[in-house]
């Protein structure tokens, strides 16, 4: 069972303030994660996986920026709150003509490029080891991020230039991916892997999947040493097959509307996780809670639950009983694993 919990229920709880200081201040980011962590700590406090004996592992980038980094790379602009992830305030005022013909090294030279190594410098003074994993999104996502639901008519009206602007996307992203990681393995922080954020892949078919993003998802595959792909709540049936087709899948979640049993039969070696709706966590009665539980253990399993947006308003009674439900069914021939990790997004 991975936990995430939005960030209305940190600020309620510790008064972290996610405003553009958090996202641009390591300094400050860790001493907000030391006390996320104890709070955590405090409420759930048979989960194993968040240690308040150390606070190096706070000295990390993941989730500066939000999910816009890349967005951030082509001129989108952020608007930032105290109780919520970052959201896009503004998108660059360029057709997509005019965006796929932008130039990779003025790209990689974007002043919020410069903004990420001031504080990949600022950690290692203060803390050494760089920890952390910047959320890429994934060429679908940027495209939809970054032009809005022009991409998705340009699949079928210009599809020559659909196709230029996910391989600029591409190569943009593969680029600053392995200059951020090499940065972070030259402090002594190992990472040498990407997973990409497919949440908008329900919006086209797998037709249109395999053409338009798979090429791109399997370039991104292949430079890394490690690869996953998050696909978000959503059936992912219908994609399971051009999936497979992605060389190192190391990594794939779903919702548990999806054929559970064919996704354990096609990706035996990958690690596969069910991600839970935070609604029906809060809402759902316990019997129906632990049905879909025991339908995920014994369709999937061995893999993890992935608990993410937990609500500010979810009574910690209810997530603690969700834990001893996982953990009674940790005990059964079909264990669902254990992953970690404190606020989670897209």
């Amino acid at each position: 069972m991975s936990l995430g919990f939005e960030p209305a229920w940190f600020h309620r709880r510790c008064g972290v303030d996610f405003s553009e200081r958090w996202h641009t201040d390591p300094i400050y980011r860790h001493d907000t994660l030391v006390a996320m962590k104890a709070e955590l700590h405090r409420a759930f406090p048979t989960v194993e996986y968040w240690d308040v004996n150390r606070a190096d592992d706070a000295w990390t980038i993941s989730g500066a920026y939000g999910s816009y980094f890349i967005a951030q790379v082509f001129g989108c602009q952020l608007q930032y709150a105290p109780d919520r992830w970052t959201l896009i305030a503004h998108k660059p005022a360029l057709s997509l003509e005019e965006l796929a013909g932008l130039r990779v090294d003025d790209l990689l030279n974007a002043l919020i490029v410069a903004d990420l190594f001031r504080q990949m410098d600022s950690i290692e003074r203060e803390g050494g080891k760089i920890h952390g994993y910047l959320n890429w999104q994934g060429v679908l996502n940027n495209a939809f991020n970054i032009c809005g639901q022009d991409i998705f008519v340009a699949l079928t009206d210009a599809p020559e230039l659909a196709h230029k602007f996910f391989a600029l996307i591409t190569e943009t992203l593969i680029a600053l991916a392995r200059r951020v990681q090499a940065r972070q393995r030259a402090s002594g922080f190992h990472i040498d892997q990407l997973d990409v954020s497919n949440c908008v892949m329900n919006m086209i078919s797998p037709r249109a999947y395999r053409q338009f993003i798979f090429p791109y998802d399997k370039m991104i595959a292949e430079s890394f040493e490690r690869f996953g792909v998050h696909t978000c709540n959503w059936n992912v049936t219908p994609y399971l097959q051009v999936l497979r087709e992605l060389p190192k899948m190391g990594y794939l979640d779903m919702g548990i509307v999806s054929d559970l049993r064919q996704a354990r039969a096609m990706f035996p070696d990958a690690r596969r996780a069910v991600m839970y709706s935070p609604v029906k966590l809060q809402d759902a009665s316990s019997a129906e809670i632990r049905a879909d539980m025991q339908k995920i253990c014994d369709e999937l399993a061995p893999c993890d639950v992935v608990m993410a947006d937990i609500q500010a308003t979810t009574p910690d009674a209810r997530v603690n009983e969700l834990l001893d439900m996982c953990r009674s069914l940790e005990n059964s021939a079909q264990p669902i694993s254990q992953g970690g990790g404190a606020i989670a997004q897209d």
